[in-house]
């Protein structure tokens, strides 16, 4: 039986453990709801490759923002449908995801036949 108790104390540590990840290498932007990431700023420096350095450090802020982000959005929306009848139900064929997967990732949305759709 899955233990929704448990499972939403898993989800708020990963949600904590990912807004601090998150405020480490951006912003939250308040008009889009959307994280975005911030360029590192200790070094100013007009040097060509110190700037290449800092616009792919950039880029690379901004693709793990984009998917921390996902995540976090992902973990409240299950805290928000925890105790709703759809929660640990497949999207796809509506079954209850297996209790395993569930605990591998509290966040699921599908059971493990459905989970590369």
């Amino acid at each position: 039986m899955l233990d929704k108790k448990q499972i939403k104390e898993e989800l708020e540590k990963e949600r904590d453990l990912l807004v601090e990840e998150l405020k480490s290498m951006g912003k939250l932007n308040p008009q889009t709801g959307e994280w975005e990431a911030i360029p590192d700023s200790s070094e100013q420096e007009s040097d060509p490759n110190s700037a290449a350095d800092r616009f792919e450090d950039y880029e690379e802020r901004s693709s793990m923002t984009r998917d921390l982000g996902a995540r976090l959005s992902s973990i409240l929306n299950s805290l928000k449908n925890i105790n709703k009848g759809s929660f640990a139900k497949c999207e796809v064929c509506g079954k209850e995801i297996e209790i395993d997967r569930m605990k591998a990732n509290p966040a699921a949305k599908t059971c493990k036949k459905h989970l590369n759709n």
